[in-house]
């Protein structure tokens, strides 16, 4: 099947058909983007001029609201444009690039939410080493890997999907291009390469998933021999660290680690993976996080001092 034949642009049937339902949606998730940049921003100011917070773990967070500001803005703003339109369509070419750059950033954060844990783990199983081991061009290197992990996962993904012919139907009842949805499309028999997606991206997930969970268990197991302040603000980072996980790996495990058929509570489940995860991160980090919040505030002060400065 020739690239002669192939479709030239794909239609989603979007969020909602009613017009009413599609202006409170709108608002809704033009407040939860807003809400997710600004959220992440602060992190990544707080991190850069706070110096108290010139360790690993902030160091690391900051490369994650990056990336949770990216993953939300690849789909987000397509979406709040398409609520608003009677006609909701993307070029094929545009199709495979958000697909890209989903998976890219996707697995920038799956590869981060795990040196994050290696980094408790090192905090709390070697703290006199901690500073050595975890030094700022490690954490560095860390950073690279995570953005190639992420790169090589969606390469394998396209590739899989480039050689597919696709000519026709061109119609998505969703909101957005992904491998589940965009596979049912192509005009020939896809059962194996299905087979081949959910082991690649559902049952890797699943057990990275697992393993991250045993690997917090282990964490909280050796903090039962610490004790005082140290303890508890030690054991508020790590369940904070297990919410984010939690809340990054079972939407994506309901997602890739089952068949690509159609389910009713796909789009919800799928709003929730794209648009509103990025936003908890900043909220579970700040609201339980007392060193960031107490570094907010200083920052807060810190320019109320230059705005009165500047008067």
């Amino acid at each position: 099947m020739g690239n002669a034949t192939r479709i030239r642009e794909i239609v989603f049937l979007g969020l909602s058909q009613n017009p009413d339902v599609s202006v409170v949606l709108f608002l809704f998730l033009l407040l939860v983007y807003v809400t997710t940049l600004l959220g992440n921003l602060l992190i990544m100011v707080t991190v850069t001029w706070e110096s108290r917070l010139q360790t690993p773990m902030y160091f690391l967070l900051r490369n994650l609201s990056v990336a949770d500001i990216c993953f939300s803005s690849i789909t987000a703003p397509k979406v709040l444009v398409d609520l608003l339109s009677d006609r909701k369509t993307i070029s094929f070419d545009g199709c495979l690039a958000q697909m890209f750059f989903f998976h890219l950033i996707g697995g920038v954060d799956v590869s981060s939410l795990s040196v994050m844990a290696l980094d408790r783990y090192v905090a709390i199983s070697r703290p006199l080493h901690y500073v050595t081991i975890m030094s700022r061009g490690r954490c560095l290197g860390f950073i690279v890997a995570s953005w190639v992990a992420g790169f090589i996962h969606s390469i394998v993904q396209i590739s899989l999907l480039l050689p597919l012919p696709f000519c026709g139907p061109n119609v998505l009842d969703t909101f957005y291009c992904d491998v589940p949805q965009v596979l049912k499309l192509a005009c020939t028999d896809t059962l194996v390469l299905e087979l081949l997606m959910i082991s690649n991206n559902g049952l890797l997930t699943t057990l990275w998933f697992a393993l991250l969970l045993v690997s917090y268990v282990v964490i909280l197991l050796l903090l039962r021999s610490q004790a005082g302040e140290g303890r508890r603000k030690a054991i508020s980072t790590c369940t904070s660290h297990v919410a984010v996980v939690t809340l990054h790996f079972v939407p994506c495990i309901y997602v890739y680690a089952r068949p690509f058929s159609p389910l009713p509570s796909d789009k919800a489940i799928s709003v929730t993976f794209t648009v509103i995860s990025p936003l908890l991160n900043p909220l579970i980090y700040t609201l339980r996080n007392q060193e960031m919040k107490s570094a907010v505030r200083r920052l807060r002060n810190r320019l109320g001092l230059y705005d009165s400065m500047g008067q």
